[in-house]
């Protein structure tokens, strides 16, 4: 062939490929929805992960256990624990396993809504959000402000509308209401109003946690509904490292157990601060301590659903910051999502802790890297994941949305490839070589193109003289555009009026209704 006709077939294709792409239909079809099958990543090899967890046991078993509540201290006690030489609670080997094996597996996670109902346990894997960040990325300034109830209103109805954020657990402390009281309580009430999605929420104390559920219940229209499908989990850490139990935060585990609330159960040490600073030894330490805590939860209800949530946090060893992004945090929540797998006990990690202050690219390298390897080690429940900024000091709007986008890649990645020997395509390679010389237009490629494709709609992937006349706007001026229409929008009438009404005569709510409502 002459390069003329090189050129002229060059060119050909070209026109075909244009011709293929207009005739295409859209993709209708979510190719990478939230509960891809993880697990494909391990950091750990088999021994790693037997060494790390016999000698978990063993710190349990011989170190033990500090500032054990009386009324725990005994229940342990007549369940098979013992007190050490210095009067720590130690809870031997066979313990530990037999309360293991009679935890909970597998638990439903109500929405409000049935359509955002899904399983906790086995190999699937979600991302949600978490935090308390006390300060808010302003949309107008760019710059970081006391969060405030409104705040988490607007969060909560933004991601009423992001598909991969799976539940929302609150992601910013309303600063704006001192009242420890009234902040549980409104806080629960902006997670009402702005979502049925399934939730989560903290109780400062025991005390707070019935007056929360005796509003779910009006909300749901009687007493007792919100038993019957339970869709706010309480994050709790009874646990505080180094290797004692939190009174106040034992005392909040009880309740929730007694008012039928599922318990995230968290442990958050940090590397070469609360817990050793190699790796292992860290995952060693987190690994005993959220033992300890679903020791608590079952000593009191057997197989009570709880999330086991060993989240391992790393500090700068030079000036002892916390860290929210980097290789290290990765590679250790993937590496705790592998070990809790093992235990065979419905897990979360956390991801996405940017240290970045804005929606530029070292967030995006951090939250990219961190949430891909927790998703493909395989944590059920993936904390953090969405919009958290500032060393989880900050959270953001526009980070929402791109973090939305970016977790569709990561389920992408985590969903694998498919081998069948439709998907090799040795006849459509033949028809492709005999033809016309190219894929497009093919069965095959139609095929693949709505099954194995995700399309962002948010990243630009035009060409630069197409961006430039359409603005040369970056990723963090079009998230701010998509969140100013959804919250210009999006106000969902969750809570029926008569139900509101009869929970602002009973609370002390704070969110104005006019705030609730387009202007």
């Amino acid at each position: 062939m002459t390069s003329e006709e090189t050129r002229i077939g060059r060119r050909g294709r070209g026109r075909a490929a244009r011709v293929a792409a207009r005739s295409a239909p859209e993709a209708e079809v979510d190719p990478c929805p939230p509960g891809q099958p993880g697990g494909s990543y391990r950091p750990l090899s088999d021994a790693d992960l037997k060494a790390i967890c016999d000698e978990a046991f063993r710190v349990l078993a011989e170190i033990g256990m500090g500032d054990v509540p009386a009324v725990v201290r005994q229940r342990a006690l007549d369940a098979g624990a013992e007190l050490n030489a210095t009067d720590r609670l130690c809870f031997p080997r066979t313990m530990v396993e037999d309360i293991i094996d009679g935890a909970a597996k597998r638990f439903v996670y109500h929405g409000r809504d049935p359509r955002h109902d899904f399983e906790i346990g086995g190999d699937r894997v979600y991302f949600g959000t978490g935090g308390a960040a006390v300060q808010t990325l302003d949309r107008e300034t760019g710059l970081y402000r006391p969060s405030t109830l409104e705040d988490l209103y607007d969060f909560t109805r933004l991601i009423d509308t992001l598909a991969n954020v799976s539940w929302f657990t609150r992601c910013c402390v309303a600063t704006d209401i001192p009242d420890n009281f009234d902040l549980d309580v409104n806080t629960a009430y902006a997670l009402l109003a702005g979502t049925t999605k399934p939730v989560g929420t903290s109780f400062t104390l025991p005390d707070y946690v019935a007056p929360v559920i005796e509003m779910f219940d009006m909300a749901l229209g009687g007493s007792g509904r919100f038993c019957k499908r339970p869709f706010c989990k309480a994050h709790i850490s009874p646990v505080i490292s180094p290797l004692r139990y939190g009174e106040d935060a034992v005392g909040v585990t009880l309740e929730c157990i007694r008012l039928g609330v599922p318990i995230n159960v968290i442990v958050a040490a940090m590397s070469g601060a609360t817990a050793p600073a190699t790796p292992a030894g860290f995952l060693v330490q987190s690994t005993a301590e959220t033992l300890a805590a679903l020791i608590l939860v079952n000593l009191f209800a057997p197989g009570y659903p709880m999330i086991f949530s060993n989240w391992p946090l790393v500090i700068d060893l030079r000036t002892g910051a916390f860290c929210g992004g980097g290789g290290e945090i990765s590679v250790m929540n993937a590496a705790s999502g592998q070990i809790s797998r093992h235990l065979g006990l419905p897990c979360g990690v956390a991801c996405s802790m940017s240290d970045a202050k804005a929606v530029d690219a070292q967030m995006g390298m951090e939250k990219a890297l961190s949430a891909l390897a927790a998703g493909l080690g395989g944590a059920n429940m993936i904390y953090e994941s969405s919009g958290m900024m500032a060393s989880l000091l900050g959270v953001s709007f526009e980070a929402f949305v791109a973090d939305d986008e970016m977790l569709s890649h990561v389920h992408r990645a985590i969903r694998g490839i498919e081998v069948t020997e439709e998907t090799l395509g040795f006849e459509t390679i033949r028809e492709a070589v005999a033809g016309e010389g190219h894929f497009l237009g093919a069965a095959q490629t139609m095929a693949a193109m709505q099954r194995d494709y995700f399309y962002p709609s948010l990243a630009d992937r035009s060409e630069p003289a197409t961006w430039a006349e359409a603005g040369a706007s970056d990723l963090m001026a079009r998230a701010r555009t998509r969140c100013d229409d959804i919250l210009s929008t999006h106000y969902p009438v969750y809570i029926a009026p008569e139900a509101d009404a009869v929970i602002r005569e009973r609370f002390n709510i704070l969110l104005p209704r006019e705030r609730m409502q387009r202007q």
